[in-house]
């Protein structure tokens, strides 16, 4: 992020006793799928970095390029690859058998490992005296997809995550074609999980989940793998996330209109294919309670939200800071050109 563009503005407050605690800044931009602006908060064209928030998009390779059906991949492969899973059970087996069904292991994916973000399943693999391995990973699902489409392709399995590898130049395409972008172009880093990460503007990754919302302009065969893969993510919100995270909820309540996908440091997009926009947005300091704040109320403004979805979602629409003992103590709320 550019140090020295104008500070966006406060969207967030954390309240406490009635009075300000914390806030947040933060930036968003709500496009259709000609890139015109239906809403727009900050500064949407200084680059950021999306992380997870992008995977939706990357999944589509594993459609367009013929591996989901070589593979015969169900709706919960398709949804893993487009997961920031918790490592919960339910997760680690479908993995393990798409795994299997590519006559790959956990050995070959170079991910990392860390610890099941599902607190009790990070608790039972230490009851059993075990370890996380790189299929605990959240991106795991993504990269066993990534290893799925090399295996098809006949590429070399080898540094598949490598910004040089034919793999990372087919994302690169894909990822281009939703967002609009010369992504040979751009700044990049490495991700949590080692696969390039780019910087790219607000406003353009917005584009890219309208198109995913709506990919009428992207051609038949990428308009089908889209059609697979938010398929998926709506009959499988689960496996996207997992038990109580804000993506497989906010899924679970409003069903096929909203798409919804986080990212570290702050960045959540979301597609409507009812309304063929898309979302993206950045809370500047990174702060994954704001972003879902500010999210739940782009999706109350744009009507996603009405009262049966509020209803399912109450805690995420009215966000309660609780101490210790479960006394009330503050709340975390829009504001700003949020609540404007």
């Amino acid at each position: 992020m550019q140090t020295n563009q104008p500070m966006d503005p406060v969207v967030v407050t954390v309240t406490r006793g009635g009075r300000a605690e914390s806030i947040h800044r933060g930036r968003v931009v709500v496009t259709d799928t000609g890139g015109a602006i239906h809403y727009r908060v900050g500064d949407i064209d200084s680059p950021i970095f999306p992380r997870s928030a992008i995977k939706p998009l990357q999944a589509t390779l594993l459609v367009e390029s013929g591996a989901a059906s070589h593979y015969a991949l169900g709706q919960d492969a398709l949804a893993l690859a487009s997961a920031s899973h918790g490592g919960e059970p339910r997760h680690i087996e479908a993995l393990q058998h798409w795994l299997s069904g590519i006559e790959m292991s956990e050995a070959d994916l170079q991910c990392g490992s860390h610890w099941p973000t599902y607190e009790p399943a990070a608790c039972e693999l230490v009851a059993q005296g075990r370890k996380p391995t790189q299929i605990h990973n959240n991106c795991s699902g993504k990269h066993v997809g990534f290893l799925a489409v090399a295996r098809h392709l006949d590429m070399d399995t080898r540094d598949y995550i490598a910004y040089g590898h034919p793999l990372q130049a087919r994302l690169r395409a894909v990822l281009g074609a939703f967002c609009d972008l010369d992504m040979e172009r751009l700044d990049w880093g490495l991700d949590g999980c080692s696969i390039p990460t780019y910087d790219m503007p607000l406003r353009n990754i917005a584009l890219g989940m309208a198109r995913f919302a709506d990919p009428k302009d992207l051609g038949e065969a990428t308009g089908e793998a889209v059609r697979q893969v938010a398929e998926a993510m709506s009959a499988e919100p689960f496996m996207v996330a997992g038990t109580g995270r804000y993506c497989s909820r906010m899924m679970e309540a409003a069903g096929p209109r909203l798409l919804v996908k986080t990212g570290a440091e702050g960045v959540y997009c979301a597609a409507l294919p009812d309304h063929g926009l898309g979302i993206a947005l950045k809370c500047d300091d990174g702060a994954t309670r704001a972003a879902e704040v500010m999210m739940t109320s782009v999706l109350r403004r744009l009507g996603v939200i009405d009262k049966t979805v509020a209803q399912a979602v109450s805690d995420l629409v009215h966000v309660e800071l609780r101490n210790w003992s479960g006394r009330l103590v503050g709340e975390v709320h829009p504001c700003g050109p949020l609540v404007e």
